[in-house]
């Protein structure tokens, strides 16, 4: 009898040994699990939140000041151009190359492909001769596609698989020259909208043709224009961003550029019809 109680007793006292250590071991992976879960900073948290009115800014703003870095070198290549101009435009790029590297900092940040850099800025990412778009070396002769890589011609589409000239669009369909977009709002790149401002090919030619007081007028005109597309989109920046250090951004842009314009009128009217 004696000898049963005592077996009783030790089973018991085993069953709250193994009780007591399995409900440590779970309270220990509780904690540790807390533990780790408020270590591990989530995607969101480590990047900030953005949406894609801060996106859309940065991947417009970005070519739209490498446009204006551009302008300004004209002016600064060129001779006989009033001093007041040429300091305006050693400004501009100073503000604004520094900009572009921030921005792109960003959407390295978020995720997303810089955009790519305006040849001979000097800028991180800048292509380079024998670089790929991306930065990266292109390939060797030896790592291009041998010609029984590619595919053959059994594999080209028949011409009873391409499209007839019934099927192709119709002058009367192609978009006519009224429809084109002026200087003032170029079409974005890789799909995005329209970037206000920015000047056209011809416009650029007209600038690099120019020469003297023409040319510093020339300047200060398209560039007035330029710095007001850039103050429209910070603005909807403000209105509409996320993220904080891209609507920072944005307000600076506005306020800085608008005193660049209160200056260019003040040079232009001094400069005469």
């Amino acid at each position: 009898m004696n000898g049963r109680k005592t077996l009783m007793v030790g089973v018991a006292a085993v069953a709250v040994a193994i009780t007591g250590t399995a409900t440590a071991c779970s309270n220990s992976s509780t904690q540790q699990a807390s533990s780790s879960s408020a270590s591990a900073p989530s995607s969101s948290a480590a990047a900030e939140a953005h949406n894609q009115a801060d996106a859309m800014f940065t991947q417009r703003m970005i070519p739209h000041h490498q446009q204006a870095i551009e302008m300004s070198d004209m002016v600064l290549a060129k001779q006989g151009i009033d001093s007041r101009v040429t300091d305006l435009a050693k400004q501009i790029k100073a503000a604004q190359g520094p900009e572009i590297q921030q921005m792109q900092g960003w959407l390295s940040q978020w995720g997303m492909p810089t955009m790519p850099m305006t040849p001979g800025m000097g800028m991180p990412g800048m292509d380079m001769p024998g670089m790929g778009g991306s930065g990266e070396p292109a390939p060797s002769e030896s790592q291009a596609p041998s010609r029984s890589d590619m595919p053959s011609t059994s594999v080209m589409p028949s011409q009873s698989m391409m499209p007839s000239q019934s099927m192709m669009p119709s002058q009367s369909m192609m978009p006519s020259g009224s429809m084109m977009p002026s200087g003032s709002m170029m079409p974005g790149t890789n799909g995005m909208p329209a970037m206000n401002g920015m000047m056209s090919p011809a416009d650029m030619d007209a600038l690099k043709n120019a020469q003297g007081v023409a040319a510093s007028k020339l300047f200060l005109t398209q560039m007035i224009q330029h710095h007001q597309g850039a103050i429209t989109m910070a603005q909807s920046e403000i209105k509409n961003g996320q993220f904080p250090a891209t609507v920072t951004l944005a307000k600076s842009i506005a306020t800085s550029q608008q005193k660049e314009i209160d200056t260019m009128n003040q040079i232009l009217a001094s400069l005469g019809s």
